[in-house]
């Protein structure tokens, strides 16, 4: 493990730069740890671990910021969007606390402001100003803005902006929307395909100089290569060529971000599969819940076990490529580790599995469907899944317990050919068991028996269509006249097909139990 400094409050002001965030009120040095990024819910219980940042949405003023600072004890900081009511008592109180109270630009979304300060703390290990070690992307950002003397966004294949160096103020709007939204706006990624300088791009090796429009000042960009693999790009704001001398500085920084960039990648793919083995531990519920739970940060009481699963169609895992699973499984942890700062997701096989905590006690499930619901509505069309609800665990022990409740409401929906939809255990609970009974019966070969069978065999002789007129007539329960529409026949000839039926199968149907047996038989083997 790296003995660096963690990120700083002050470290992470200065990577953002005051396009993004400034200091209102300041109770001094901003030396503070950060820890998370919290966001405030005024329905929900305020648990702010020590070193969060709180992203207050809708507060403004004073008696409110006041208000959330005596709350959020020994925070990092509270972000509130400018402009806001900053007066004496504000000052009186950060100085009591020692939370700064931070200013988010007006034109920057909360989405934008939390994605931004993840991906800082994301970044690992942030050192103190002066260090540059080899595996910051921010800090490497900063050295090829300080050797261009110009602004620089380091992005990937898709144009998501990965880190970015100071001085993005000195750049263009388009460079700023890019930033606070870290992607390249569409109608500029439109823009340089259709002039082709993306082709250029990836076909050199060299930098290329682009000439753009009046309101849009030049850039200059590289491509980021592993061989014959792009990894991504750099991009600088300049007003002119680069020397030939900047120009070879550029190329050498691109080579030094392929090699970060692939450190980033192995690294992520590693702690991602700790995170899954961990987190197996814990849904496993056995002796070593408690150790990875603590691993993980999680809670261990009061749990349910959520699991998400992409469904574009039957054959949806075949045909997903482990990236859109991944990209899925981090959309899930990011949305639950916003609700619940010890919640924790991660993918498992092709499902993302979360245990998420619970606070009040009766509302165990309505919450967790909430959540689901919630989490499919933010996603929407760009990842169509279902997601199983288990049942609440009260401690890790019965964990294990909820994450088959999980897996069993999921299958439902998948049995179902669903899409888009949140199921908890407790409303699917007889289609889970005929789901479970059918697999007995498939695993010992059980086949149909009794009246059923002789109606299925006599169906199969003779062409007749006696096993559907018996599931008209008990799904219409006894309604003769609702079951011959059902099957499109008139009423006497549903009355003469049920008589005959009785006859040749022996089905007493005033008997309850017989009814029952019989209309199990048609749910498990079908008609």
């Amino acid at each position: 493990m790296s003995d660096r400094p963690r990120a700083s409050l002050r470290r992470i002001l200065e990577d953002l730069g005051s396009t993004v965030l400034d200091v209102a009120v300041s109770p001094g040095e901003l030396d503070t740890e950060v820890t998370g990024v919290h966001i405030y819910d005024p329905l929900d219980e305020l648990l702010l671990p020590e070193g969060g940042i709180l992203l207050a949405v809708g507060v403004d003023r004073a008696e409110q910021i006041c208000a959330l600072l005596d709350a959020v004890g020994p925070a990092a900081g509270v972000v509130v969007k400018q402009p806001m009511d900053v007066d004496d008592l504000v000052r009186v109180k950060v100085r009591e606390t020692g939370v700064a109270v931070l200013g988010l630009t007006r034109a920057a979304s909360w989405a934008q402001v939390a994605a931004l300060l993840r991906s800082l703390l994301a970044e690992g290990d942030l050192t103190e100003p002066g260090e540059t070690p080899p595996d910051d992307l921010f800090a490497l950002a900063n050295a090829v803005c300080a050797l261009l003397d110009a602004p620089v966004t380091i992005e990937d294949r898709s144009s998501r902006v990965l880190a970015y160096s100071g001085r993005q103020d000195e750049a263009d709007p388009g460079r700023v929307e890019t930033v606070l939204g870290r992607q390249v706006p569409e109608r500029y990624r439109r823009m340089l395909e259709q002039r082709g300088f993306f082709r250029q791009l990836y076909q050199s090796r060299e930098p290329v100089y682009m000439e753009l429009d009046d309101d849009i000042i030049n850039r200059v960009a590289v491509a980021v290569r592993s061989g014959d693999e792009i990894l991504g790009s750099i991009w600088a704001v300049v007003r002119e060529p680069l020397s030939e001398q900047r120009q070879q500085a550029l190329v050498d920084a691109a080579k030094i971000v392929s090699l970060q960039l692939l450190r980033q990648r192995a690294g992520a793919d590693t702690r991602r599969r700790l995170r899954a083995d961990l987190l197996s531990t814990v849904l496993a519920g056995g002796g070593d819940a408690a150790e990875a739970a603590g691993r993980l940060g999680i809670a261990s009481e009061r749990l349910c076990v959520l699991a998400a699963q992409l469904s574009d169609g039957p054959d949806a895992d075949a045909s997903r490529g482990e990236s859109d699973r991944q990209r899925f499984c981090d959309a899930f942890a990011l949305h639950v580790g916003a609700i619940h700062p010890r919640a924790a997701a991660a993918m498992v096989g092709s499902v993302a599995y979360a245990v998420l905590p619970l606070h009040a006690a009766g509302e165990e499930e309505p919450r967790s469907l909430r959540v689901a619901e919630s989490f499919l509505t933010r996603v929407g069309s760009r990842h169509a899944a279902n997601i199983g609800v288990g049942r609440m665990a009260r401690n890790l022990t019965e964990v294990a317990r909820s994450r088959a409740d999980a897996d069993r409401a999921l299958r439902v929906l998948r049995a179902r050919g669903a899409s888009g939809v949140v199921a908890g255990y407790t409303g699917v609970h007889f289609e889970s068991l005929l789901l479970q009974l059918s697999d007995l019966v498939q695993a010992e070969e059980q086949t149909p028996s009794g009246p059923y069978r002789r109606l299925l065999d006599h169906d199969t002789e003779h062409g007749s269509e006696l096993a559907a007129t018996l599931r008209a007539y008990l799904d219409a329960f006894g309604d003769v006249n609702a079951a011959s529409a059902r099957v499109h026949v008139h009423a006497n000839t549903f009355r003469y097909r049920l008589k005959r039926l009785t006859e040749i199968s022996g089905l007493d149907l005033a008997d309850p139990e017989a009814r029952l047996a019989v209309m199990l038989q048609m749910r498990i083997f079908g008609p």
